[in-house]
């Protein structure tokens, strides 16, 4: 396991000339046609034959028939313009504010490794190179084309950035991250002037009625002990201040731990705002972005032994446990079908001089962190299939 560390380390200008050249040129969703190019060609040094999986995901494998242990990454970035002034900062209006150039650029790094160490695999490991998480769907687009399968999956990691002492690695049990539903709902009316409100059916008065009542699904529709959070996040209509529209827009997110919740809430948020738009005259339509995510689950064997895992690469106490997350992970999708885990890699803490957390367009990571990473991808995966040969 230390020779994997230093092997690790030796790479690291390497991981930071790619990280770097990744950050400089950030995507969007499945548009990611630098990124994957970027993929392909480094896979294809090493000695791999990367293949297509899905819209935009990359995959590729090492090792002999056995069991099988995937290693994710995502590689997609955020609609936002960023403010770090950094020497290699994006310049095309969008940035990689979660760390998924981190996240790509180490699982490359640990697929070289794996690669120099094949004839030591004591199964296969599976690469998962994976576009849109931010927009969730990626995960699934990748699990529809096969990624599961030939060879069958038999257990999977995703490793993910965190504004926390570098080096630090942290872990929930149980359920993880929670799931994530993003909704539109379109109110219609009758529009009309300002100042004859008898002659029209205003769905900026409905859409306020819908907002205030959602409030009761987080106080008064599920059980206390249950974390759910309706949040709406977006609200437009109008173009002046002496006409009613015609519709007005509704845009926010739904969040839970439970699955039965989740069901529940999404079906109580779509009789909630057409209820309240009949009863002022008018026309509600609830759409739900993609087919959302639902809550990670934190495989408690596999997290058992991969935490020893990490403490063997970088000393005891390394991993910690951390409170559950209320944001989501795509990688989700992956936990309800194979026994997953989910770890959270400190990347500067505010007493480090990293004071901006992930999604902030000033936001920056130590790149120390990189080699840590991918000595953590390679380390769980080969001690995984040896000890489940």
């Amino acid at each position: 396991m230390n020779q994997i560390v230093s092997r690790a380390k030796e790479m690291e200008a390497y991981g930071i000339e790619i990280r770097r050249r990744i950050h400089k040129n950030p995507e969007l969703g499945f548009e990611l046609p630098k990124t994957v190019a970027l993929v392909k060609k480094e896979l294809e040094a090493f000695g791999y034959s990367p293949e297509q999986c899905g819209t935009a995901g990359i995959t590729a494998v090492a090792g002999k028939p056995g069991k099988t242990f995937l290693l994710r990454a995502d590689m997609d970035a955020l609609p936002m313009k960023e403010e770090t002034c950094l020497p290699f900062a994006s310049e095309n209006g969008f940035m990689h504010a979660c760390g998924h150039d981190i996240h790509t650029t180490a699982l490359l790094m640990a697929a070289r490794i794996l690669k120099e160490r094949e004839t030591e695999l004591e199964g296969t490991v599976k690469f998962m190179f994976q576009p849109c998480e931010e927009a969730v769907g990626g995960a699934a687009d990748m699990v529809r084309a096969g990624v599961l399968e030939n060879p069958a999956v038999d257990g999977a990691m995703a490793l993910h950035v965190v504004q926390a002492k570098s080096g630090s690695v942290g872990f929930s049990r149980n359920t993880a991250c929670a799931s994530s539903d993003i909704f539109t709902i379109t109110v219609k009316g009758k529009g009309g002037h300002g100042a004859a409100p008898h002659r029209c059916v205003d769905p900026i008065n409905i859409a306020v009625h819908i907002h205030l009542a959602l409030q009761a699904l987080n106080s008064r529709e599920v059980h206390p002990d249950e974390m759910l959070v309706c949040s709406i996040c977006q609200i437009s209509g109008g173009t002046a201040s002496n006409i009613f529209p015609e519709t007005a827009v509704l845009k926010g997110t739904i969040r839970t731990m439970n699955g039965q919740v989740r069901s529940f809430a999404k079906e109580r948020l779509k009789q909630i705002a057409d209820q309240t738009a009949k009863v002022f005259r008018g026309e509600a339509v609830v759409e739900f972005l993609h087919e959302g995510v639902p809550p990670l689950e934190n495989n408690e064997d596999l997290l058992r032994a991969s935490t020893r895992y990490i403490d063997e690469l970088f000393g005891e106490g390394t991993c910690y446990e951390m409170p559950r997350m209320t944001g989501s992970e795509d990688f989700s999708v992956i936990s309800q079908l194979v026994p997953s885990v989910l770890y959270w890699v400190g990347t500067g803490s505010e007493e480090e001089g990293y004071p901006y957390g992930v999604h902030d367009p000033r936001v920056t990571f130590n790149e120390e962190s990189i080699h840590k990473m991918a000595a953590i991808y390679a380390g769980t995966a080969m001690k995984w299939l040896k000890e489940h040969s």
